[in-house]
């Protein structure tokens, strides 16, 4: 009886169904009172709406803060927080800034000394197509 290969291959999806989204929750706080809510105000009228339904994997809760600015907080997966304050900003900025905590980490903010960073330093370092000889090319 001879040997065969296997006829089903796994097909190599480049991540695609892997991906997390690692903010979980957005809460919008406004006043409906004060004057730098104005564009908060007409942001959730409006677009918030079609951004929820855009985005079914984040929690959204609003809610009114009286007396104080508008805020967008964002609570990942890791546990932290972000906040961000929208007073005086319009509707679209508003949106902008909700996209930017959607799409953030969580991470905390730190600084880039290594362009590139590795869990297993090369010892011959990056390779670079003009290093090297240059009679091969």
């Amino acid at each position: 009886m001879p040997v065969q290969g296997l006829r089903a291959v796994s097909t190599a999806r480049n991540g695609v169904g892997a991906f997390i989204l690692q903010c979980k929750r957005l809460d919008f706080h406004y006043c409906d009172w004060a004057g730098s809510s104005r564009g908060m105000n007409a942001f959730l009228k409006n677009t918030l709406p079609a951004f929820a339904r855009a985005n079914p994997q984040v929690e959204i809760n609003v809610s009114p803060r009286p007396r104080k600015h508008p805020v967008i907080k964002g609570t990942y997966i890791n546990g932290r927080e972000k906040a961000v304050c929208v007073r005086n900003l319009e509707k679209e900025q508003i949106l902008k800034k909700a996209e930017l905590l959607r799409d953030a980490s969580g991470e905390q903010l730190k600084r880039v000394t290594k362009p590139i960073s590795s869990t297993n330093e090369s010892v011959r370092g990056i390779w670079s197509p003009y290093h090297g000889d240059s009679h091969t090319l």
